[in-house]
C-alpha cells in the first residue's frame, strides 16, 4: 500500500526523500526503495557530521530533485576494450532495452548532485584471465575484427527527465582515449579510484587483485586536496582503522 500510495503522488509531482536516523537496524535497501519510487533521495543519518552534511551543506542535493529517472549507457569501441566490468551498481543496472523505454523507472539527481561510475576495462592485446573463454561466433560478425583509426575509446549517452516532465531527452558524448597515467589523472578520479578499492577491499571481492589498505590509503591521501569539509579526511580515517585491523594480531605469551 505504502509504494503505491508514493507512486500515486509523485505523478502530481510531489516527491518522497527519506531520512534514516539513529544507530542500528540499518535498512538502506529499504530507503532507497522508498526513495526511488518517490523521485526523490535518501540518506541515513547517525551522528551530528552527517545530520550536518544531509541537512545543511547538502541540502539541496537532498531535498530538491532536478532530473529523475537518470540513465547512463556507455558503448565501448571494441578496437580498443575487449572486456570491461562495471564497479558496484549491482542494484541498479537495467535491461539494455529499458534505457530507451520511458515507462521504466531510474534514478533521480538532486540539485549539486554527481554521480561517478567506474569501470574496470581490459585493453585490446592485453592478456587476462578474467576474460570469460567463449568460443568464436559462427553466424555472426565478429567486432574484435572490425578496422577503424577513431581515437573513442566509449561513447556515454545519458537519458533524463525534467522534475515536471514525462519525455527523457538524450544527451551523448564521445570519449577520446588519452593515456593519462594514474599519478597524472585528476584529484577527484584518483579519489574515486581509491574509493572503488577500498569498497573491493571490505566486501572481500574476487576483482580485488593486487588491492591493499596500504595502497588504498596511499592513493586517497595523494588525492585530498583542499577537503574543505573535512569528508575526505573522515574516508582516510576509516581506510587506517581497517589497515589496523587487517594487521595480524600477536599476543605476548606469560
Amino acid at each position: 500500500m505504502a509504494i503505491s500510495l508514493i507512486e500515486k503522488e509523485r505523478e502530481s509531482g510531489v516527491f518522497l526523500t527519506v531520512l534514516g536516523y539513529g544507530m542500528g537496524n540499518y535498512k538502506d535497501n529499504k530507503m532507497q526503495q522508498l526513495a526511488d519510487k518517490g523521485n526523490g533521495n535518501h540518506a541515513y543519518i547517525d551522528n551530528m557530521s552527517e545530520a550536518k552534511k544531509v541537512l545543511v551543506s547538502e541540502f539541496g542535493g537532498t531535498i530538491f530533485t532536478i532530473a529523475k529517472d537518470v540513465k547512463i549507457q556507455i558503448e565501448f569501441n571494441p578496437t580498443k576494450v575487449q572486456g570491461y566490468r562495471l564497479i558496484g551498481y549491482e542494484n541498479r543496472m537495467l535491461n539494455k532495452e529499458d534505457f530507451n523505454d520511458d515507462k521504466k523507472d531510474a534514478g533521480e539527481l538532486g540539485a549539486g548532485h554527481t554521480v561517478t561510475a567506474l569501470y574496470e576495462i581490459i585493453p585490446v592485446g592485453v592478456k587476462s584471465e578474467l576474460l570469460a573463454k567463449v568460443d568464436d561466433l559462427k553466424y555472426q560478425k565478429n567486432e574484435s575484427n572490425i578496422v577503424t583509426n577513431s581515437k573513442e575509446l566509449c561513447t556515454i549517452k545519458l537519458r533524463y527527465k525534467k522534475p515536471d516532465g514525462n519525455k527523457s531527452q538524450l544527451i551523448e558524448q564521445a570519449v577520446i582515449d588519452q593515456n593519462v597515467q594514474l599519478a597524472k589523472a585528476s584529484d577527484n578520479f584518483r579519489w574515486s579510484a581509491a574509493v572503488a578499492e577500498f569498497g573491493m577491499l571490505l566486501r572481500e571481492s574476487e576483482f580485488k587483485g593486487e588491492a591493499t589498505y596500504a595502497h588504498c590509503k596511499k592513493l586517497a591521501e595523494s588525492a585530498k586536496g583542499k577537503d574543505v569539509n573535512g569528508y575526505r579526511r573522515e574516508l582516510i580515517d576509516m581506510i587506517d582503522t581497517m589497515q589496523s585491523l587487517a594487521q595480524p594480531q600477536t599476543a605476548q605469551k606469560k
